[in-house]
C-alpha cells in the first residue's frame, strides 16, 4: 500500500518562497508519475506540475518560470519549489501518485495549505 504524507507551506508574503515534500511509502515510487494539484476556495483543482518516471516536467502556465517539480527516487520523496509566490498561488496543494501502468493518480497526499499575503 502506498502512502503519501506531505510536509512544508505556510504563510509567506507575495514574492517569497516556500517548499513542499511529499513522501512516499512502498516500493512503486520510482515507476511513477508523480505531481502536485491545487485547489482554491470555490475554484476547481488543478494541475500545477508533473514529473513522469523518466523525469519529463510538466507546468501549468501560470506556475512555469517559477515553480519547480523534482523528486529524489532514493528518498522517495516529491517536491515542489515555488519561487516568487504570487497571492494567486494561495490554494491548498496536494501530491498525487500515478503508477506507470495505471491510467489515473491513484494514491493523494493529505493536502498542505499555501497562503501568499499581498
Amino acid at each position: 500500500q502506498v502512502q503519501l504524507v506531505q510536509s512544508g507551506g505556510g504563510l509567506v508574503q507575495a514574492g517569497g518562497s516556500l517548499r513542499l515534500s511529499c513522501a512516499a511509502s512502498g516500493s512503486i515510487f520510482s515507476i511513477s508519475t508523480m505531481a502536485w494539484y491545487r485547489q482554491a476556495p470555490e475554484k476547481e483543482r488543478e494541475l500545477v506540475a508533473r514529473i513522469s518516471s523518466r523525469g519529463v516536467t510538466y507546468y501549468t502556465d501560470s506556475v512555469k518560470g517559477r515553480f519547480t517539480i523534482s523528486r529524489d527516487n532514493a528518498k522517495k520523496t516529491l517536491y515542489l519549489q515555488m519561487n516568487s509566490l504570487k497571492p494567486e498561488d494561495t490554494a491548498m496543494y496536494y501530491c498525487a501518485l500515478k503508477p506507470d501502468w495505471a491510467s489515473q493518480y491513484n494514491y493523494w497526499g493529505q493536502g498542505t495549505q499555501v497562503t501568499v499575503s499581498s
